[in-house]
Order: C-alpha cells, then structure tokens, then sequence
C-alpha cells in the first residue's frame, strides 16, 4: 500500500536522533497553513453580512463553542481554543487525505496516538490540578460496595490508562480502513475489462462520499471525547 508508505524529502539528523523532515510532515504543514489562511481570510473585515467564508467560520466555531459547553459547561469554555485547535486540524487532516495522490496523516497511529496521549496528559493535569488528590476518586464510582472495591478499582485504572489506545485506534483505523477499501475498488476499475469496470466505479464513488462523511465524524468524535475527558477531569462525573 505505497499511500500508507513514509518518505523522507531531506534527511535530519539531531543529537543522535532521526528527525527528517517526510511527506506526514509536510502534509500537516500543509493543513496548519491553509488553516491559519482559512480562519485569517474568515475573521478579516468582519460584517454583519457575513461572506460565505465568514459563515463557514462561524458555523464551525459555533458548533465547537456548543460541544464544549453541553459537555464541560460554560466554566469550559476555557479549554474552547485547545478543543477547536485539535477538531480542526483533525478534520482538514482527514479531509486532504481524501485527495487523490496526498499522504493520509491520520492513517498512522503514530500520529493518532501522539494526538490522544496529548489529550489524556492534559486532562489528567487538569483533574490533579483543580482537585489534587481528590482526583483519585474517580477511580473509585460511588455506591458501589466495599466489598467490590477490588475488583472495580482495576477496572477503573486499566479503562482509564487505554483510554490514549481506544481513542487513537479509532480514528487511524476508521481513516486506514477506508482508504483501503477505495484502492482496493480502484484497482479492480483498472485491471478488469471495460465490462467489469461499472461496478467498482460506482463503488468508488458512491465510498468516496462516504469517506467525506467519515472524516468529518472521525473529526467530530475525536473532539467529543476529547470534551468527555476533560469533564472528567473536570467535574469528575460518574
């Protein structure tokens, strides 16, 4: 599968270790960039008629400002630009991967999982920074009964240290699967007869639509859980 391959474009070697500038790199400079140039062209003479590329801007903004609040509340609107920041980029990640001959970054777990341990890290900061110790308690649900504190504890601790695997796992193998299911149909739109090329043609295009779906719910469920994790940390709700 040489769309999942990694290639150097110049090689970089620093203090011993192999930090070479690949095409996921460029591909995630790339979306920084059209982000930065999407969101500066939106909030740049702002009006009371918005232009097409001001509402687009606000409808995205908007609807983040609404995910966190319905699930952190309003006091989480602090953690708004942090949510906003990893939403976006996830979805123009996931959408430039959809371009014929662009290197999927979201189709490595690599990636996915540097995104989610950033996640979990934070949120656990957060959580022993506004209640200390008392964080602890999220690993202990009320009413259950002594009795079975030690079977439920290390079920609590182990379902909170995969909670960096579940939520990576989730997105590269959404992205990676699709994207095998669409070089598998291109291939057979290749090499069979013109008779035989109707069918996976159609295929393709009809997925092709519903990987756009896919990328932006990957997007969307990634930044939803990011926000379920921080009301964790947050309220400690059970």
């Amino acid at each position: 599968m040489v769309q999942f391959e990694i290639h150097k474009i110049f090689s970089l070697n620093l203090f011993g270790y192999d930090v070479s500038f690949t095409n996921s790199s460029l591909m995630m400079i790339v979306s920084l960039v059209l982000i930065c140039g999407f969101m500066i062209l939106a909030m740049n003479g702002r009006s009371l008629v918005p232009s097409r590329v001001q509402s687009m801007a606000e409808i995205v903004y908007e609807y983040v400002a609404g995910m966190v609040t319905e699930n952190l509340g309003q006091d989480g609107m602090k953690f708004f630009p942090w949510v906003f920041s990893i939403f976006i980029f996830v979805l123009v990640l996931n959408f430039i991967g959809l371009i014929p001959g662009n290197f999927t970054v979201t189709s490595h777990i690599i990636v996915t999982f540097a995104l989610a341990a950033m996640v979990w890290i934070v949120a656990t900061m957060v959580g022993f920074w506004k209640h200390g110790l008392g964080y602890l308690r999220l690993f202990v649900p009320e009413g259950v009964p002594f009795w079975l504190m030690p079977i439920i504890i290390p079920i609590e601790l182990i379902s909170y240290f995969i909670r960096p695997i579940s939520h990576s796992v989730r997105l590269f193998a959404n992205m990676m699967a699709g994207h095998t299911m669409l070089e598998v149909f291109a291939t057979f739109a290749v090499v069979l007869p013109w008779w035989g090329k109707i069918a996976p043609t159609g295929f393709m295009v009809a997925f092709t639509g519903l990987e756009v779906l896919v990328a932006f719910l990957q997007a969307l469920i990634f930044a939803v859980l990011t926000c379920i994790y921080l009301n964790d940390a947050v309220n400690m709700h059970h």
